[in-house]
């Protein structure tokens, strides 16, 4: 399968490894500055044919019929307008996270595909963690009995060196804060895991460090449920002087589970009413990563390709990337407004938050 890349910064490493890991083509690299592809194809140890360089991927789409997955990695502000440019020109999607900026934008995704019979999957690469597999799995099977609450504990870094490196990290036009850009994996998988509809937001949000920024360094929030279980999240980039972890809690009637490590791919504690022979095995389970980006670029990359192939919806589809999206910007509302929110939220955009720090 022939495949391109649109954006070649920090995260297209990943993408780079995972097309090679599943064998397929990389035939095209866009990127408006050259030789940030060429960079990107050294950095991530590049070992096929080299791929075309664009600097417009209109102009890929059009020399490359031929191309039926799309990665889109380029700043988050511009993943709608493309998105929805190469569905309309019928290419298979690979969105990184936030799928869009706005509800607005990522349901004209949702609806566009789904008329252009196109395949769209939204970059939540941690949903294929090895320990959050055997979370859900257990979700799955019902072992945690009713639910209780859950929460998502997202304690990074990221220092005044990691925002210049890139003059749109931090904006509300083309990035919104750390809810949005580091938060927005353990909010997927939060949402994910406790199932049910989420009836209500509440949060508060500051910029406390990073007065250079337009958007929030730190935010807590509290999620409401239809079946009356709660959720907690808190998400900051403050933590000194480095990485803390990424960790998230799910509590049951019958279960407790507790995913840490710095990109919840530990799990720290495994503990169930109907203990079986294989849970000894799984607690205290460490699954070594490179990076807080973590191993699931290449799973994602494998499930996508089978569900182009089997004409079926990707395990991680567009509708997950909104419903991931819906949260932060519940969020957003809230802090802006002082009030909790009522989900679903018909519209909101990261830019409504213009002027609020």
């Amino acid at each position: 399968m022939k495949c391109a890349i649109i954006g070649c910064g920090r995260i297209a490493a990943n993408h780079v490894k995972a097309i090679e890991k599943n064998h397929l083509d990389l035939v095209a690299l866009c990127e408006i500055i050259p030789r940030k592809a060429q960079g990107l194809l050294e950095r991530a140890g590049w070992g096929g044919s080299a791929p075309t360089i664009y600097k417009d991927y209109r102009q890929m789409l059009s020399d490359r019929p031929d191309i039926e997955l799309v990665a889109i990695a380029t700043e988050s502000g511009e993943h709608a307008r493309i998105a929805l440019d190469c569905i309309d020109a019928r290419r298979n999607l690979i969105i990184e996270k936030p799928m869009a900026m706005s509800i607005g934008d990522a349901d004209k995704i949702i609806r566009r595909a789904s008329e252009q019979g196109v395949k769209v999957s939204a970059c939540h690469q941690n949903r294929f963690n090895t320990a959050v597999q055997h979370a859900r799995r257990a979700v799955d099977e019902g072992r945690f009995g009713r639910m209780s609450h859950g929460g998502i504990h997202v304690r990074w870094n990221r220092d005044r060196g990691y925002y210049t490196q890139a003059p749109w990290r931090g904006t509300w036009e083309q990035d919104g804060g750390c809810l949005m850009n580091q938060c927005i994996h353990g909010i997927d998988l939060l949402r994910w895991m406790m199932g049910g509809k989420i009836v209500s937001v509440y949060a508060q949000t500051r910029q406390r460090f990073h007065d250079y920024l337009e958007a929030e360094d730190v935010g807590v929030a509290v999620l409401t449920f239809s079946d009356g279980s709660v959720a907690t999240v808190e998400g900051t980039v403050n933590v000194f002087p480095k990485n803390l972890e990424e960790t998230l809690y799910l509590f049951g009637e019958t279960g407790t589970v507790k995913i840490g490590g710095t990109s919840t791919n530990n799990i720290d504690v495994w503990d169930f009413a109907d203990e079986r022979e294989a849970d000894e095995a799984l607690k205290g389970l460490q699954e070594q990563t490179s990076n807080v980006y973590g191993n699931g670029h290449a799973a994602l990359y494998a499930d996508v390709v089978d569900a182009i192939r089997e004409d079926r919806v990707p395990y991680v589809d567009a509708v997950a990337g909104r419903d991931a999206l819906e949260v932060v910007l519940a969020i957003y509302q809230s802090q802006k407004t002082g009030l909790p929110v009522k989900l679903p939220l018909l519209d909101f955009a990261s830019v409504d938050m213009k002027g609020e720090f």
